[in-house]
């Protein structure tokens, strides 16, 4: 059976494609949403849970990709760290309203190896990576001077920008996807979904209802 009548067999838009791996699929439509997204097409709404079972949802953006995982980086203390070490599991949802498309993806969650955080570390810009050492996220400040001079004060210990150290409380996490789904707007909300929902070692294709 070829691409075609499959996909006239699932009733879905062409965007869908026939990809039996989603990170296959996934890849193409971040591509097209760099092409149409005005800012940040990696931006995407992260949603974790505390030990009281109490969701809190922010945006992150997206710095890294693999076969298996989903990637981007945060002070270790900060509330969505600190929740993602009580409940190591997260939603991530990208929202594309260029292309009325969005992708849900759900999964395990784990920090990725220090080697893998030197790197990044290492390749954002001076004035990033000295942020990360002077704020102190999500803890009360009396007042925005404070951080200034916190940046001020590391600036004066890391003068050289190719020689500043990943603070040890600053890395990455990993979600290791285990269902992804795809979503394309439809008029009068009669939109189209395809879900990817890995079984073993393979991935599982279904259709959903809007």
């Amino acid at each position: 059976m070829n691409r075609k009548k499959k996909l006239n067999k699932l009733g879905l838009n062409d965007c869908f494609m026939d990809k039996k791996n989603p990170f296959e699929l996934f890849k193409v439509w971040m591509s097209k949403a760099k092409k149409t997204e005005i800012n940040d097409p990696n931006a995407l709404a992260l949603a974790t849970v505390n030990s009281k079972k109490q969701p809190s949802v922010r945006m992150v953006l997206l710095k890294g990709l693999t076969d298996k995982e989903f990637i981007f980086y945060t002070n270790l203390n900060s509330r969505k760290s600190s929740e993602l070490k009580t409940n190591p599991r997260a939603s991530m949802c990208f929202h594309w309203k260029s292309l009325r498309r969005q992708i849900r993806i759900d999964g395990p969650i784990s920090k990725v190896p220090s080697k893998v955080a030197d790197q990044y570390f290492n390749s954002r810009p001076y004035g990033s990576r000295i942020g990360a050492w002077a704020s102190i996220q999500s803890t009360p400040m009396i007042s925005r001077l404070d951080l200034i001079r916190r940046v001020q004060y590391f600036k004066k210990k890391f003068p050289n920008s190719k020689k500043v150290p990943r603070p040890p409380y600053w890395s990455g996490w990993a979600l290791k996807a285990n269902e992804i789904e795809f979503w394309l707007d439809g008029d009068n909300r009669i939109h189209q979904r395809l879900k990817y929902k890995k079984i073993g070692s393979k991935w599982k294709k279904e259709i959903l209802y809007p």
